[in-house]
């Protein structure tokens, strides 16, 4: 077994889900269960100035072994699983020379998943495949990452002779729930630029991503007895559903793709007294995104005229905003990965990201940091699974990539 497929069989194997509105940071102790596992490892492949800080994040550094001025590379992954699915007791199972078949997942339960469903498999014929029992995800999203960093890291330490600069490395927490950057010291991790290992197939390579925003409606009804409820009665679950139907209807996730934001209604909880929806609100374009959330603001301002002043509440807050303005002066990062990838054979595949990244954030706090594929797919559900030999290649890229920084230097 490779080393990058033993680490990340050890890394899936460490319950880290984190979760949504709490006030601690990071949102689940858990998470450190693998930061401190990640810190005893680069401690003893003999990186330097390994450390985990208070908030679980874990940063290292391989000092730069070369004469030549070259830009210290940052490599980033994160801990956290997505809370849309259990992350806890995940057993994995390895489809050794896929056949491009269904693929039973769980016998007992009667969980399958094959190329009908997921077309992309297909691409996978002859290959090895990770996936889980059909009762959980599986965590490439982003532990294949880890697993990718730390074997890179680890080749690279045991063998000096191949000349680098400096290339530091971290692992975040939280990143799933939007807080992965939150308490990140840019300043001290001491990279120039840095990538992003947080991607899906083999050749994805992306600097373009979702602005986003987040929306949380509390809304206030009267509850009253339905006998004698005639207009004395305010449905708190009608009027959310009003609302809801006030939006655009093909404007969901399930409707758009490529650059085409979305409102996402992710929850909606309530009785007649009280409910909360929460939304996501994205789109690529800038001038697009403030209209959505002008569209979410006139909803709510309707509705309060409609049902009185503080039916409901609305919380809007920004994220995180497409990082392109911020990677396009540094276009070095984007044709370096292309030559690398062209080099080993691997198809570059640029396209925007449908979501975000921690590199998103960290592009605005001054760190330029475009996100680079780890080859999973179907991430945050059941039917999540990642390519072994897409692993390994992007191990081989990431050494690449260290290279051609250090050829290039001055």
């Amino acid at each position: 077994m490779s080393a990058v497929v033993d680490k990340f069989l050890r890394y899936v194997s460490v319950d880290t889900q984190s979760l949504d509105d709490q006030e601690c940071y990071p949102s689940t102790e858990k998470q450190k269960n693998l930061g401190r596992m990640l810190k005893e490892e680069l401690s003893a492949m003999g990186a330097s100035e390994v450390k985990m800080d208070s908030y679980g994040y874990v940063t290292a550094v391989i000092p730069s072994n070369t004469g030549k001025q070259v830009p210290a590379l940052g490599l980033i992954a994160h801990m956290d699983t997505s809370p849309a699915c259990s992350g806890a007791n995940i057993k994995t199972q390895i489809i050794r020379n896929y056949d491009g078949g269904e693929i039973i997942l769980n016998a007992e339960t009667g969980e399958t998943m094959g190329p009908e469903q997921f077309p992309a498999l297909l691409d996978y014929c002859g290959q090895d495949l990770i996936t889980t029992d059909g009762t959980t995800l599986l965590g490439a999203d982003d532990k294949a990452g880890i697993a990718e960093i730390m074997a890179t890291a680890e080749y690279l330490l045991n063998h000096p002779e191949i000349p680098h600069g400096k290339i530091c490395i971290a692992f975040t927490p939280d990143e799933e729930v939007g807080r992965g950057t939150d308490f990140f010291d840019v300043d001290g991790f001491g990279a120039d630029v840095a990538y992003t290992v947080d991607g899906g197939s083999l050749g994805e390579l992306e600097y373009e991503n979702f602005n986003a925003a987040s929306a949380r409606l509390t809304i206030h009804g009267v509850s009253i007895h339905p006998g004698s409820a005639k207009w004395k009665m305010k449905n708190s679950i009608l009027i959310g559903m009003e609302l809801q139907s006030m939006l655009p209807v093909f404007e969901n996730p399930a409707c758009t793709e490529g650059y085409e934001g979305f409102f996402h209604l992710d929850s909606f909880v309530g009785d007649v007294e009280q409910t909360i929806m929460k939304y996501i609100i994205r789109d690529h374009d800038m001038a697009k995104f403030q209209q959505k959330k002008q569209q979410m603001e006139d909803a709510v301002g309707y509705l309060n005229r409609k049902y009185g002043a503080g039916t409901i509440d609305l919380d809007l807050k920004d994220s995180y905003f497409n990082m392109r303005e911020k990677i396009e002066p540094h276009a070095y990062l984007i044709t370096t990965v292309e030559a690398c990838m062209k080099e080993l054979g691997i198809v570059p595949k640029i396209c925007p990201i449908r979501g975000g990244t921690d590199g998103a954030r960290l592009s605005f706090k001054g760190l330029p940091c475009p996100n680079l594929c780890t080859g999973g797919h179907n991430y945050h559900g059941r039917h999540e699974y990642i390519c072994i030999q897409s692993m390994e290649k992007v191990t081989e890229l990431l050494l690449a990539i260290v290279k051609s920084f250090e050829m290039n230097g001055k």
